[in-house]
């Protein structure tokens, strides 16, 4: 049923690029790059008390804007980005106290690092001004990713952890390998365009992602039933055009 939901979000954005030239007639294509941070965690279940997971994220742009219907400025963007996502464990106390490692009288932490191709594909709406001044905008649709490399940062030996005294006794995740390489999910995002003539547009973008899948097998004989990616980014976008459209309306 997840599959379904996330390949018909995928036909919903096509179709969406589909039904151009309904209104005014735009045929423009805009390429550029973008970066940005990212904020990650992983939905365990049990669960895994965590903090935010911080990295970084940038890649290629595409643009490619259909029609303005009514005021709205419809588009298709897709990008290919490398992303640094993962999860950093809260090791506390009940007593909300750090966790002290007997051997090393440090308090114990845990991160996993996990690197990511990712592949979105949004549907977009803005309004405002498409060739000098402010647009804003909302995109939404499927995203893409594939495993490529993950390592883990700890100050502690397992054999001398201080189980004891944690608040959650959940561990298994600490010495388990991502097993499905290939993730998908729904990202949406709000943000503001500022465009200048000859020079190009400038893009400031707040984007959340909640993924459908999960790094770890969720079977009955499985330890996670859910282990599902979830991130926000904020990212800047620089594009530049290479079609344009000759459309006097365009301000």
């Amino acid at each position: 049923m997840v599959k379904r939901f996330f390949f018909s979000t995928v036909l919903l954005a096509v179709t969406a690029a589909a039904k151009a030239q309904i209104g005014d007639y735009r045929n423009e294509f805009a390429v550029g790059v973008n970066g940005g941070y990212v904020f990650s965690n992983i939905g365990f279940t049990p669960t895994v008390p965590q903090s935010q997971h911080t990295g970084l994220t940038g890649g290629l742009t595409l643009r490619y804007t259909s029609e303005k219907y009514f005021n709205s400025i419809c588009a298709v963007v897709a990008e290919v980005n490398y992303t640094q996502l993962g999860w950093k464990e809260d090791i506390k106390t009940p007593d909300d106290e750090p966790v002290i490692n007997a051997v090393t009288g440090l308090a114990e932490s845990y991160q996993r690092d996990m690197t990511y191709l990712q592949i979105p594909v949004f549907a977009r709406l803005g309004w405002g001004r498409e060739r000098r001044g402010l647009q804003f905008f909302f995109q939404a649709g499927p995203q893409l990713g594939i495993f490529l490399n993950e390592k883990t940062k700890k100050n502690f030996e397992y054999s001398d952890i201080n189980l004891s005294s944690r608040t959650s006794s959940i561990i298994a995740q600490d010495t388990m390998s991502v097993e499905h390489k290939v993730d998908y999910g729904i990202a949406a995002g709000l943000g503001l365009e500022f465009s200048i003539p000859h020079a190009g547009h400038l893009l400031l973008e707040g984007r959340y992602y909640y993924g459908l899948g999960d790094i770890y097998g969720n079977s009955k004989q499985d330890y996670f039933a859910r282990s599902n990616i979830s991130n926000i980014v904020i990212k800047m976008t620089y594009l530049f055009d290479l079609v344009k459209s000759k459309n006097t309306k365009i301000k």
